[in-house]
């Protein structure tokens, strides 16, 4: 069994066909789905998901592309979604220093605030991290955040390693499938199974053979058989672990 650790199927390309993508993962032996809000809006439709899906559960935060347009109380709304028994994390939230779609220093300040949200909480974050590794270390460090995941990691060696050190999880999207992702599998190669989550980010990445399709949380399968081969261990073995790495962290 799979569980996809970071899913967007709230999102409206999922309207049309919504009860056969549920369909196809649990064809697929996708017991569980985690799915990450990005904006209040995107919060609120996970939730009600994760409200009437007894495998779906929910996490809320704001994305660093979205740090300008929440209001004054977004902190307060986000506690109030988190105290739901189906919200499992704070995320997804974090830096992202490559599109610059949001002021670095806004988004370093919100960051912050989510990650003293999440620790006041006792939850775990689900990071976005993109050419901002540093950054991100010194706020969770201030804050002395150390439970959570980096998310869809495209980081390099140096920077798994770090993040392993303050005790966090790596989560391995489709990416890992792509032929030219060869610093990513070169980096995974080195990271130990215990410390390994799944996902899709879905609809987006979806890995070889579907890549440039909508992604969805069936397709997660094919990131662990990846991982499986770069690891030299079994499919088996990386289901059972990710899953177990999964369900300790968001206490599924």
């Amino acid at each position: 069994m799979f569980i996809d650790s970071h899913a967007h199927i709230e999102w409206e390309s999922y309207e049309k066909d919504f009860d056969a993508v549920l369909q196809r993962a649990q064809d697929n032996k996708v017991e569980a789905i985690l799915n990450i809000g990005t904006t209040l809006e995107h919060n609120a439709a996970s939730i009600a998901l994760a409200e009437k899906y007894p495998h779906i559960y929910a996490a809320v935060g704001i994305h660093p592309h979205e740090v300008e347009k929440v209001p004054d109380n977004y902190l307060d709304q986000l506690k109030t979604m988190a105290h739901n028994p189906k919200v499992k994390a704070i995320g997804e939230v974090g830096l992202d220093y490559f599109y610059k779609n949001a002021d670095p220093e806004l988004q370093k300040k919100r960051f912050q605030e989510q990650a003293q949200l999440a620790k006041d909480l006792g939850l775990p974050l689900s990071i976005h991290c993109r050419e901002a590794f540093q950054e991100a270390f010194e706020i969770l460090d201030r804050v002395g955040m150390t439970n959570g995941v980096f998310h869809c990691f495209t980081g390099n060696q140096n920077e798994a390693q770090e993040a392993l050190k303050r005790g966090f999880y790596i989560s391995i999207s489709g990416i890992i499938t792509f032929k030219k992702a060869l610093q990513l599998q070169d980096v995974v190669r080195t990271l130990p199974l215990e410390k390994l989550l799944i996902e899709t980010d879905c609809p987006f990445l979806a890995p070889e053979p579907y890549r440039g399709k909508r992604n969805e949380p069936a397709y997660v399968v094919h990131t662990a058989q990846k991982i499986a081969e770069l690891l030299e261990v079994s499919l088996e073995e990386v289901a059972r672990q990710t899953t177990q790495n999964t369900k300790n962290l968001f206490q599924i």
